[in-house]
């Protein structure tokens, strides 16, 4: 009988690198790849950064030419909208009439914009950045636009603000809580990042609520606030999060919470069907078993791996250490790790230097290091947290201590 192969839905990081190490695990059954954008698979994290300072371009961004698919016998569907599963069957139906058969399924379908609860928010000039397409429209809208209004001080907020300062724009961002990347890092690494934006012309609102968006003759121009007042924007940029795409698999009768459920192997309740990426909660090893649902490119390329070699015969439990990064201006951002039930802060470098690492303590136990221009730290610093290895909060801020000395030694090559 002639097998049905891998179905793969979602052409971002999660469904491409799916797709790509099937074929590295030697996986020889059929892979189809779908996905509803036009185009073939492409990187997201230069959408807000080189992209649309025009230092990458489409070709440079894709992650592989359309000559790897036929290579490698990958049959990707572009422009395809998938309209419902049948887990019976399994078949997928695409909204187009065409019904694909599968032995196994993978759910990579990603997370879309949340949009901005207020009167206003649909108006021309006010965009988001998710997409390719999305990408275009704010490469071309930033060159015509002259004051700036960025709603939400988050990674990609801040990258976005970083990106039309750049270009000589003035640049207003607007965070409804305490402090820029409140939820993710300690209030050193908000900080340093508040002045560096500061210095490059960026001015930072914390604390504030938007209220709607101002408009004459059907175009944004301002951003109101609860505080009565109005700042003045030819251009708005929405930055406030995203809600994972999990209608495909609620209609389909499989769990959600805050994304799809999945268990440690990345399985959804039914045998033949995983979930990765942003769109799939999942325990964590790293986070006490806590179900968690994470959005960055390690998570859904070490998913998509995972999974790939789990399909080809290598079933074991996930187990990666989340890892994330940011770049603003000329600063890189890297984070090991997840700090958010942290107890203990201790910090080596200094904010002066532009050279600072967070360590982030969990009675007693290292659990998370934010760096900044200190690669070193952030590269020890994960294999200290993913291997257990004790340090002590002298040795974390030491600078004159050696980490490497800490770091469990890799296993010889054979």
């Amino acid at each position: 009988m002639t097998s049905a192969g891998t179905v793969i839905i979602g052409t971002g990081q999660a469904g491409f690198q799916t797709a790509a190490s099937l074929r590295s695990e030697g996986y020889q059954e059929p892979i189809t790849l779908i996905g509803d954008e036009p185009h073939i698979p492409y990187q997201r994290p230069p959408l807000s950064k080189g992209f649309p300072l025009g230092k990458q371009d489409l070709a440079s961004i894709e992650f592989r030419p359309a000559k790897f698919y036929a290579d490698h016998k990958i049959n990707l569907l572009t422009s395809e909208r998938v309209a419902a599963l049948e887990r019976r069957d399994r078949h997928v139906f695409l909204k187009s009439g065409s019904r694909i058969p599968y032995d196994k399924l993978v759910l990579a379908v990603g997370a879309r914009n949340r949009l901005l609860p207020v009167p206003g928010a649909t108006l021309d000039g006010v965009l988001y950045l998710r997409s390719l397409d999305e990408a275009t429209a704010l490469k071309a809208r930033l060159a015509a636009a002259q004051q700036i209004v960025v709603i939400g001080g988050g990674f990609v907020g801040l990258e976005l603000a970083a990106v039309a300062a750049t270009l000589g724009k003035s640049v207003t961002v607007v965070e409804a809580l305490p402090r820029p990347m409140s939820r993710v890092v300690a209030p050193a690494i908000s900080q340093f990042f508040a002045n560096l934006h500061t210095t490059q012309g960026v001015k930072i609102l914390c604390g504030a609520t938007v209220t709607g968006i101002a408009a004459a003759q059907g175009k944004a121009v301002g951003v109101k606030l609860s505080v009565a007042a109005t700042l003045p924007a030819d251009l708005v940029l929405i930055g406030i999060g995203v809600e994972p795409n999990t209608e495909l698999a609620q209609h389909s009768g499989l769990a959600t919470s805050n994304g799809i459920v999945v268990d440690d192997h990345l399985l959804t309740q039914d045998e033949n069907i995983y979930a990765i990426g942003d769109c799939a909660t999942y325990p964590c090893a790293f986070a006490f078993n806590q179900h968690l649902r994470l959005e960055s490119v390690q998570n859904a390329a070490d998913q998509a791996q995972h999974v790939a070699a789990a399909i080809a015969g290598r079933r074991e439990p996930y187990r990666a250490l989340p890892w994330f990064w940011s770049d603003q201006f000329d600063i890189k951002l890297q984070m090991a790790g997840l700090s958010y039930n942290h107890d203990h802060i201790v910090t080596r470098g200094s904010a002066d230097s532009k050279k600072l690492s967070v360590f982030y303590f969990a009675a007693g136990r290292l659990v998370a290091l934010d760096s900044i221009n200190r690669p070193l730290d952030h590269m020890i610093g994960r294999k200290l947290i993913a291997a257990g290895t004790p340090i002590t909060f002298d040795q974390a801020a030491d600078e004159s201590f050696d980490l490497r000395t800490l770091a469990p030694k890799s296993p010889p090559t054979q």
